[in-house]
């Protein structure tokens, strides 16, 4: 994956992620997004936003649990 449209991707993650959990903030939002990118470096990318997607969001559904407000919540 060229590494323009990898960042663009990352970006629209982080925007679906910001939708679906909005009671985090924006700043727990991105740290999660980082810290699951920052753990994929391998050289195949086809598949980055995905696998960073789904574990930045089972990062923040698990702090959002912890914090006891619900997926979505507005807060």
């Amino acid at each position: 994956m060229d590494p323009k449209v990898e960042a663009h991707e990352i970006e629209q993650v982080r925007v679906r992620l910001g939708e679906r959990f909005p009671q985090l903030g924006a700043e727990v939002i991105e740290a999660a997004v980082r810290l699951a990118h920052s753990e994929l470096t391998g050289g195949i990318r086809d598949f980055v936003p995905v696998l960073v997607e789904h574990s930045a969001r089972d990062r923040l559904a698990a702090i959002a649990d912890r914090d006891g407000v619900s997926e979505g919540a507005q807060g």
